[in-house]
């Protein structure tokens, strides 16, 4: 492709205002040279003429990334690397111009870090490959991904399509702009940092690759991102396919498949974006559904924000579970999950009341409420004097009359199962 022209395009007035906007909108914290992120405005229009010759001449140095280690759920470490607020802004202005040029070459079955698509369009084209006969499934990990993207290839494969020598040498220079880690400085000999504005293209231009491979040879999957599942009709295919398309990563694009985490499994055995698959014997089709670990996740902060001792109002912790649930049902509502939703409505209710209970303090204070709430005032002197624990007073027949779901709903608490409901698109 004919790209000579391509830092001007970068470099316009309009591209650069863009990119501007959208780094300012994800805020973000400081990089290396501890500027933030509202100080770019004047820091633009004191140097961005400046930067912006810098860039023609190919005299622009990055400055090398700020380590950020982030506990992963199941243990370990994500290593992100924040950039400065000047290099995410430089590299926004990149990707928004190579991305279009790299759209028309992406798989249609790639899903991540991809203008208008989304997890939940990955689920669903699984779903149909699944329910195909696909039903033998290649669930491949690659290990640290980010960490071990190979430069050399990265950029023989960019060089395939983007001809102009400036923004062919801007990226190298990202690449290996170095990492600094508590101070001390770090050579960038391999990887692509996980937290700059380019990497999820670059990440993406890489592993085109692989999705062309799989095209090639015919195979049905889905990615997003580094995650990537092949779906085959048997499980001799699917030992074959794990074999071969290991070999390919490994060789041809010089990346490390975790074999440990890869496997050859059923749908039933898979967590794929957060989601599980089951089959439902009554449609004889399979399903997608949130998985068992996500929902131990949803769990654990609901009761976080139920925490009898977080020092809170119950009217602001309401207001923390809805914008939970709220979310939660949004990202998992092409899942099926009534039942799951009844339950965990249940949950929040009993550890609201709880919350509530513990809020009225002394026996006085109760015993006031609870008749206030309806409870006959011999049944609220009773409840109100007993002192059992706060777990089990919360299964009393009385609190749940007082403290009712109308009650809970007047306080402003959404019903998960209301809400996935009104949203599910597959009920």
């Amino acid at each position: 492709m004919e790209t000579s022209s391509l830092m001007e395009q970068i470099l316009s007035s309009d591209n650069l205002n863009r990119a501007y906007l959208q780094v300012v909108r994800n805020k973000g914290a400081e990089g290396v040279d501890g500027m933030k992120y509202t100080e770019l405005k004047e820091h633009l229009t004191k140097n961005g003429e400046i930067i912006k010759e810098q860039l023609r001449t190919r005299k622009y140095k990055p400055q090398p990334v700020r380590r950020v280690e982030i506990p992963k759920p199941g243990g370990g470490v994500r290593n992100l690397g924040v950039p400065t607020v000047t290099d995410r802004f430089i590299q926004q202005a990149i990707a928004q111009i190579l991305t279009p040029i790299y759209e028309e070459q992406f798989h249609d079955h790639s899903y991540g870090f991809r203008p208008n698509r989304c997890a939940q369009q990955a689920i669903l084209t699984a779903l149909d490959i699944m329910n195909d006969g696909n039903d033998w499934i290649v669930d491949i990990d690659l290990e640290k991904f980010f960490d071990t993207v190979n430069h050399d290839k990265l950029m023989t494969i960019i060089g395939r399509t983007i001809k102009d020598g400036d923004v062919i040498s801007i990226i190298r220079k990202y690449l290996v702009s170095g990492i600094m880690i508590d101070d001390e400085y770090e050579d960038s000999i391999v990887g692509t940092p996980q937290g700059g504005n380019l990497s999820p293209l670059l990440a993406n231009i890489m592993l085109n690759e692989l999705d062309k491979e799989m095209e090639k040879r015919g195979l049905n999957f889905v990615r997003y991102a580094d995650d990537c599942i092949i779906m085959v009709g048997s499980e001799m295919s699917a030992n074959r396919v794990m074999r071969n398309i290991s070999r390919f990563i490994e060789e041809k694009l010089g990346l490390k498949v975790n074999m440990t985490k890869s496997k050859v499994d059923r749908p039933q055995g898979l967590k794929c974006l957060g989601f599980g698959f089951y089959y439902d014997t009554s449609a004889q089709q399979f399903k997608a559904k949130p998985h068992a670990k996500s929902v131990a996740k949803f769990k654990k902060r609901m009761r976080e924000l139920t925490c009898r001792s977080w020092g809170v109002s119950n009217s602001y912790k309401v207001g923390k579970l809805n914008q939970l649930i709220r979310g939660w049902i949004n990202y998992f509502k092409i899942g099926s999950m009534k039942t799951l939703c009844r339950e965990l409505d249940g949950n929040i209710r009993y550890r609201l009341r709880m919350c509530i209970w513990k809020h009225w303090k002394t026996p006085q204070n109760k015993e006031k409420n609870l008749v206030k709430l309806g409870v006959p005032r011999w049944a609220a002197h009773k409840v109100a004097n007993t002192g059992n624990r706060y777990a089990h007073m919360c299964h009393n027949g009385w609190i749940q009359k007082a403290i009712s779901i109308k009650r809970l709903t007047s306080f402003g608490l959404v019903s998960m199962l209301d809400y996935y409901t009104e949203r599910c698109t597959t009920c």
